[in-house]
């Protein structure tokens, strides 16, 4: 591992189904893996956040589950319930992805399904 220290950040909305959340978080985590180039050994941990109306299957289970393009096997993974805000959007998965990269990179982060309400500002351009 060389290079610096990034966290990238995503979010996806699903439905509350293990299916639907194996199948979201899946593709969520391989385009946050594939956009910014990050391999089994560069990654340090992934933390998730869930609304509390997905209940059905935990986000670091899901990722274990899913069909994930690198091993993720020995990562460090963390998930929690989102804080309860009012008006906050329902049945959203978030993840912060920490990872050793190059010097130089621009981190891509990845908003989906409904998700990219969340930052429309890094949905521009």
């Amino acid at each position: 591992m060389q290079g610096r220290l990034y966290a990238v950040r995503g979010a996806v909305c699903c439905e509350n189904e293990s299916e639907d959340i194996i199948k979201n978080v899946s593709l969520m985590i391989n385009q946050i893996f594939s956009m910014n180039n990050i391999q089994s050994q560069d990654l340090v941990s992934i933390q998730f956040s869930m609304t509390s109306d997905l209940n059905e299957i935990n986000a670091a289970t899901a990722l274990r589950k899913g069909n994930i393009i690198i091993d993720v096997s020995k990562v460090a993974l963390f998930c929690t319930q989102e804080a309860q805000i009012k008006n906050m959007p329902s049945r959203i998965i978030r993840v912060m992805v920490t990872f050793y990269g190059d010097e130089n990179l621009s981190v891509k982060n990845v908003y989906l399904n409904g998700a990219e309400k969340l930052r429309p500002d890094f949905m521009k351009g």
